[in-house]
């Protein structure tokens, strides 16, 4: 294996990770010289019982400023400047996100605004706004996908111009991630399903797209094995604690993996498919992947060849011969769509036509894949993507994807 010639890689956010590791919040606090912390988490979170769950580890030792629980399951600017105001007005001191990736995204949003005391997060998009470390942030994730807890870069959606805005800096990194096993076990089944898939689409950009390293390799090929092991195995058992504590470990792993690798297409599409339709990310991953990994694979076939070895296990890749097994990871990416689709009662979607809303609409018409293709031409993980991606060949994959037919690799341009 060619080494690169340079890169760099970053891992410094404190993990703690147990069946009752949430006890320990109070120390952490201390530690970071913190006493006075903002609960952010939304309403889900907190009608399944979760933040009781958090509030009640800590055992009154903790003067809680405020537990706010309306951040939106895309977060926006409108809803980080409103918890920055609540931040203030209450004498936090600390930010604790109790969540998904909505809800650790918006508490890096409002850590940016308050640590800055400024009045609006947009002075700080894009890469290398900002120039000192933030307030203290503990980051508690609720479902098993974006990795959020262990990243440099925030997605908060600016719903007026349908973009989400990307923001990236190594001080945004929280202080301290904590993996408990009771975040996760009430998580239902479709949404375990596509936060996996996330985690997924996460470790295989990070192993194929142009910022790939060996250590980012290392933590891409264990989160794909650990998700081989145990998705399937908690999808069948919801209250495997194991299982639910492995795919935590699984997703964390992912994040910094891409953190540190960055991603390609499938997040370039994802974002603006979440952005114009408020199609959940995970869902969106899980349709794009294998797309996205078709699209690329005149480039990118040996890498993708090994990443066989971690979905597929041993036996697979063995029993796979060297030119097939590129597709045979793809093949296998579209079998855990398939098998997920199926274990969900048909809530796994697994092209863009079968996404549905709580009353049954279709959530991506066809006729927005145009302008959905022209977006995505603005969104920043698509110079690490390794092809080019124009707007044409956005829409030709887009249209597949809303279809659910493979691409046709006739089409794709041989660079």
């Amino acid at each position: 294996m060619d080494l690169p010639a340079y890169y760099e890689f970053c891992c410094r956010v404190k993990t703690v990770t147990g069946h009752h590791c949430l006890e320990k919040i109070p120390e952490i606090l201390g530690d970071l010289g913190a006493g006075v912390p903002l609960i952010i988490t939304d309403k889900g979170v907190s009608d399944a019982g979760l933040v009781e769950v958090v509030t009640s580890a800590m055992k009154d030792r903790v003067k809680i400023g405020s537990v706010e629980t309306d951040v939106p399951p895309d977060s926006d600017l409108v809803a980080v400047n409103r918890l920055a105001g609540v931040y203030r007005e209450k004498g936090c001191d600390a930010i604790i996100a109790v969540g998904g990736g909505s809800v650790l995204d918006t508490a890096k949003g409002v850590n940016i605004v308050v640590s800055e005391n400024a009045s609006d997060l947009m002075a700080f998009t894009g890469a290398g706004a900002l120039k000192r470390p933030l307030k203290p942030l503990i980051a508690i994730p609720t479902t098993s996908g974006t990795g959020s807890e262990v990243t440099l870069v925030a997605v908060i959606a600016d719903h007026e111009r349908e973009r989400k805005m990307l923001f990236t800096s190594y001080f945004l990194l929280p202080d301290v991630a904590i993996l408990d096993s009771r975040m996760t076990l009430s998580l239902p089944p479709a949404i375990t399903s596509a936060t996996a898939m996330d985690a997924l689409s996460h470790s295989v950009e990070a192993y194929t797209c142009l910022a790939k390293n060996p250590l980012s390799d290392a933590f891409a090929r264990s989160a794909i094995e650990l998700m081989r092991h145990n998705l399937f195995k908690v999808m069948d058992q919801p209250g495997d604690k194991e299982g639910r504590l492995s795919l935590a470990v699984a997703a964390n792993l992912a994040g910094v993996a891409f953190s540190n690798a960055m991603v390609g297409m499938v997040h370039t599409l994802g974002h603006t498919v979440g952005a114009v339709c408020r199609v959940p990310h995970g869902t969106c991953m899980a349709i794009l992947l294998p797309y996205g990994l078709e699209y690329n694979l005149h480039k990118n076939a040996p890498l993708t060849a090994e990443l066989l070895l971690p979905l597929g296990g041993e036996q697979v890749y063995a029993g796979t011969p060297r030119h097939r097994r590129a597709e045979k990871a793809i093949s296998l990416i579209r079998e855990w769509n398939e098998r997920l689709f199926h274990l969900t009662g048909g809530k796994h979607a697994r092209c863009f036509k079968e996404v549905m809303d709580a009353e049954g609409n279709a959530m991506v018409p066809r006729e927005k894949l145009k302008d959905i293709a022209l977006k995505a031409m603005g969104d920043g993980s698509i110079f690490y993507n390794p092809e080019e991606l124009d707007a044409d060949d956005a829409m030709m994959v887009l249209i597949h994807a809303w279809e659910g037919t493979p691409l046709n690799r006739d089409l794709i341009r041989k660079g």
